[in-house]
């Protein structure tokens, strides 16, 4: 059995449709038929029921794509341990980024990393949490740069660095105003207006979580699916927001930009690399997540202004 049956196979049930599946294929549609016809014959078993308008998977299909898909992922796994060998300043890596790390870290780390490897190719992908983890775990991207906690248990990660999480509030604040950098009790921002990011981005969840545990649900006037909106609107009076450090660390003085308080107790998020369970990491791959570690170090001794 060649593994471009396989993959014609998984093609078909994808589309079930000929047509389509012999289009993406590149192969013309009576040859895609009679390939399966005579798959199917070697097998003993028909893999698809065929009707003027439908094609659908049979029980004995469903298990052959399944083991398929298996397959031809593990030969994709090897091809790339294969060329790594052959050839180690070659490569290619796609990787997952969370929209706050994205416009925030990703700048340093891409010039970084093209600096010491500029053949190997890296392709971007921006999703939120959930959308990534799904991604991540299904092959789609081979690291994804998410925060604790990582809820997709097929998935692994090794921690990079713990960043601070700060407090933004207007220029005109009085906790702006009163000139003492000492860090304060969240809880004594119960009665403020809050500007969160949007459901399903894990950022959002950690700044609910800290002020559930602060003894109050914070009152959420506003949500983004962009921290730089946030912190406009924090600017701007609208009410009160979170903000991690590496997006402190690198906001630029302003009308728009928020004053930065530290919070008792200095609460932080966990930044990670993650990557399915027993899937190969390729050299490329191990050196992006070196030079995002190395690169995180040096951004975090970046300390933002109050």
């Amino acid at each position: 059995m060649e593994l471009r049956l396989l993959q014609y196979v998984i093609q078909i049930a994808a589309e079930r449709n000929f047509s389509r599946a012999a289009e993406k294929l590149h192969i013309a549609q009576p040859s895609l038929s009679q390939q399966l016809s005579k798959l199917e014959k070697e097998l003993g078993i028909l893999l698809f029921k065929r009707s003027t308008n439908s094609v659908e998977l049979t029980y004995a299909g469903t298990i052959f794509v399944e083991k398929a898909k298996q397959i031809v992922d593990m030969t994709e796994q090897l091809r790339q341990e294969m060329e790594d060998i052959a050839d180690l300043r070659k490569g290619r890596i796609i990787v997952g980024s969370l929209p706050i790390t994205g416009a925030h870290v990703l700048p340093d780390v891409l010039t970084a990393f093209r600096q010491a490897h500029p053949s190997i190719e890296i392709a971007l992908v921006e999703e939120t949490t959930l959308q990534l983890e799904q991604l991540t775990a299904s092959g789609g991207a081979d690291v994804s740069l998410l925060s604790l906690p990582v809820i997709d248990s097929s998935l692994t990660y090794e921690p990079i660095i713990e960043e601070e999480i700060f407090l933004a509030v207007p220029p005109d604040h009085r906790l702006a105003q009163s000139g003492s950098r000492e860090p304060i009790e969240l809880a004594e921002m119960k009665d403020e207006s809050f500007v969160l990011l949007k459901r399903g981005q894990g950022f959002r969840a950690i700044a609910y979580d800290l002020c559930q545990k602060a003894g109050f649900a914070p009152r959420v006037v506003f949500e983004s699916s962009n921290i730089e909106t946030v912190q406009s609107l924090v600017a701007a009076g609208m009410g009160v927001g979170f903000v991690p450090h590496m997006v402190a660390r690198s906001a630029q003085e302003g009308s728009h930009t928020p004053a930065y308080i530290r919070l008792k107790g200095k609460p932080t998020r966990t930044l990670v690399i993650g990557y399915r369970k027993g899937r190969y990491l390729s050299n490329a791959a191990e050196a992006f997540i070196d030079i995002f570690r190395k690169t995180m170090h040096s951004l975090s001794q970046q300390v933002p202004g109050k």
